[in-house]
């Protein structure tokens, strides 16, 4: 059913129905959804590259599942994960600029949110097909630093490990981002909880269409 699987944080209550407003795309329904109408701004045409993967932080990236194995060995697998850690707070998000595209960023210090996104790499790693050389060679277009190469050698994914930095994508590529990043401000300036805390994770599947959906939603440390 699925193409590809990975790990996200899917945000539930009011962050999260104004993420998936913005973006388009309900993960957690599986469905599109339609987008505020917000003056000046094409939001359809900014959120088109992101709005396949949902409104999400990315924790364990997107990977083929072994030919061996069982999606349902994968998902035992994760909620035994889950139940083994415990949530991670941050101080608050924010919006912010990455290169060219927008995103929700931790404010503060993220080294416990980066510890647990280390984890789940490593422990779930044996379930993660390795990447073809088409893969590799894409990756390896984005010109990856030496410590990068190390991460998709070992990983299958280069922004991993000690080069992790958790977001969440609020729009594609852009040249010119001070419009769209001053209206993203004012969007989720009333959802943006402080501290910030993560308690759950989500499994998340790619359907052969390209878009992701959760499988499964497990609360942390239970």
């Amino acid at each position: 059913m699925f193409t590809r699987y990975a790990v996200y944080f899917t945000a539930d209550g009011m962050l999260g129905a104004r993420g998936a407003a913005w973006l388009g795309w309900d993960i957690a329904m599986g469905a599109a959804m339609p987008q505020p109408g917000l003056s000046g701004i094409d939001l359809a045409a900014v959120t088109e590259k992101p709005r396949r993967y949902g409104f999400h932080g990315t924790i364990k990236p997107p990977f083929a599942l072994k030919d061996e194995l069982r999606e349902d060995a994968l998902q035992a697998a994760f909620g035994a994960l889950c139940k083994a850690v415990r949530p991670v707070v941050c101080e608050a998000l924010e919006v912010s600029r990455l290169g060219r595209f927008l995103a929700l960023t931790p404010v503060g210090d993220a080294s416990d949110l980066k510890a647990l996104a280390a984890k789940v790499v490593r422990d779930l790693d044996c379930f993660r097909a390795p990447p073809t050389e088409a893969e590799l060679a894409r990756r390896r277009g984005a010109r990856l630093t030496p410590a990068q190469e190390e991460n998709l050698t070992l990983w299958g994914y280069p922004h991993v490990m000690d080069q992790f930095r958790f977001h969440m994508t609020l729009s594609g590529r852009m040249k010119d981002l001070s419009e769209i990043q001053e209206t993203a401000e004012r969007y989720f300036a009333p959802v943006l909880a402080r501290p910030f805390r993560m308690d759950s994770l989500t499994l998340v599947g790619e359907r052969p269409d390209g878009t992701f959906v959760n499988i499964a939603r497990r609360e942390l440390g239970r």
